[in-house]
């Protein structure tokens, strides 16, 4: 995973800011006489601010940090005062789990709040903490917002030199049919079984059980990707277990050298969380090790007891999509590509436009919509190629699909660049081979209301940038073409 594509390095320069923004958070807590408890707290707040906050601009970015608090601090306050009252305490753990997951409604900022608000509660039960503690706690997450926020939209501000592209909007719906109201009764569900069951191997860890159930669902939209993510988690995790008996077990809470390897594991989730789950949650539970060890109760019997709690959740969470309101996983693929294909007419015709001279027209927006819209494709097809699939013809669809929406994107990619090329110019063959993507996208996924180029932009000539154009357009239009028997092979299958 460490050799994935990173174009621009932006996975690499977000790592690195992560860990230089995590530090000087918990340095902050530290110089400020806070004890070690709320030094771990402010870590954790800060990590989740520079790992949730995902608006589309900085300024959205900003307000979003500023909410987080407003919605921590009543969590955290509820969280102590119920700690001596398991069943209150429990019912009130899944009512937060049910509203933080309806908020992904509201677009990312819903969806960092929600994150926010659920881990405030998780870590109070992490550190066992009491009203006393409440204004340590609330200290540190001050000043762990306040230096991440320094170095996020201060000293590092990589989004204001290099836009990064929006997550995709999630799927609409109404009613029950609406993907975050659906997901927010699975995951209350999946979340109470783990209340009910993880007591049952532990009654001082139980709640790792709940905090799987929960991550599983988040950016999840079927059955089976919660499925193939409760799965990687628990492999991420077995991985973990075995490299903190290996690493975290021998140091003892040695803080210098658990500082060190905590900073190398927040690189290693910043930097491996769009590859790979799988390794994601190998360094979660890694990191997790090294701050019980800094907490004085790390023992090989505890890291055996996350793995037990991890198995509970994920079973929960498996229950849960299958028997409260399931989503099949060919579903939501279908939407997902409809999307994708949508924004390949995007990218075509914007490019298309800019070709024939019009300036405002810029497709390299459409091209990073596409991008971060393939991804959400390769995730929700992640159970149809997955290697334990069984359903080989299955499996030969989806992965004949992911091939040939590849190829879409890189014949977008390169019309992109080619229109940005002041010297290409237009003409009249490329607005034959326009229409004959358009209606190669229709054909696949309906109509596709784009502006028209110029009635005046076919001028005559043959361009070396003309032809090149066409070259892409041409492979656009063989790739959506083969398009056609897959997505029909998978739709009559109910993938």
């Amino acid at each position: 995973m460490f050799t994935a594509p990173d174009p621009g390095l932006v996975r690499l320069r977000i790592s690195l800011r992560a860990v230089l923004g995590i530090s000087l958070a918990v340095t902050a807590s530290e110089l400020a006489g806070l004890s070690l408890p709320a030094s771990v707290t402010g870590g954790l707040a800060a990590l989740l601010a520079l790992f949730t906050v995902g608006d589309s601009t900085v300024r959205g970015q900003a307000v979003t940090t500023v909410l987080l608090p407003v919605v921590g601090s009543p969590v955290l306050a509820v969280a102590t005062a119920l700690h001596g009252a398991p069943a209150l305490r429990d019912a009130t753990w899944l009512a937060v789990i049910f509203c933080g997951v309806y908020a992904r409604r509201w677009g990312p900022r819903g969806h960092a709040l929600g994150i926010f608000a659920f881990m405030m509660f998780f870590t109070t039960q992490f550190l066992h903490a009491v009203p006393g503690q409440l204004p340590q706690l609330y200290a540190a997450v001050g000043l762990a917002l306040a230096a991440c926020s320094v170095v996020r939209f201060g000293a590092w501000c990589i989004e204001r030199r290099t836009p990064l592209p929006a997550a995709p909007a999630p799927l609409d719906g109404r009613g029950l049919d609406r993907p975050a109201t659906r997901q927010a009764f699975q995951a209350t569900a999946a979340c109470a079984f783990a209340v009910a069951a993880g007591p049952v191997l532990s009654h001082d860890r139980w709640y790792w059980a709940v905090g799987t159930a929960w991550w599983i669902f988040v950016n999840t939209a079927s059955r089976g990707e919660t499925l193939v993510r409760g799965f990687r988690r628990v492999v991420g995790t077995v991985a973990g277990i075995v490299a903190g008996l290996l690493v975290a077990v021998p140091l003892h809470g040695a803080p210098v050298p658990t500082a060190a390897l905590v900073a190398v594991c927040v690189f290693g989730i910043f930097y491996t969380a769009a590859p790979s789950y799988s390794w994601m949650m190998f360094f979660v539970t890694v990191m997790a090790g090294l701050l019980y060890g800094l907490l004085g109760v790390l023992h090989p019997g505890l890291l055996a007891l996350r793995f037990a709690e991890t198995g509970v959740g994920a079973l929960g969470a498996a229950l849960a999509v299958a028997l409260i309101l399931p989503v099949t996983t060919h579903a939501v693929t279908d939407r997902w590509v409809e999307r994708a294909l949508r924004a390949v007419h995007g990218c075509t015709a914007a490019a298309a436009r800019r070709l024939a001279g019009d300036a405002g027209a810029d497709p390299a927006p459409r091209v990073a919509e596409l991008e971060a819209l393939l991804g959400r494709v390769r995730m929700a097809l992640a159970p149809l190629v997955h290697p334990l699939n069984p359903h080989r013809a299955r499996k030969a669809r989806a992965r004949q699909i992911l091939a040939l929406l590849d190829d879409c994107a890189r014949e977008a990619r390169g019309l992109a660049a080619l229109a940005a090329d002041p010297d290409a110019s237009h003409d009249a063959r490329l607005t034959a081979a326009c229409g004959r993507v358009e209606t190669a996208v229709e054909t696949l996924v309906g109509a596709v209301p784009e502006p028209a180029l110029p009635a005046h932009a076919a001028a005559p000539g043959h361009h070396p940038g003309a032809e090149q154009a066409l070259a892409h357009l041409h492979g656009l239009e063989h790739a959506l073409g083969a398009l056609a028997a897959p997505l029909r092979g998978s739709r009559l299958a109910g993938a």
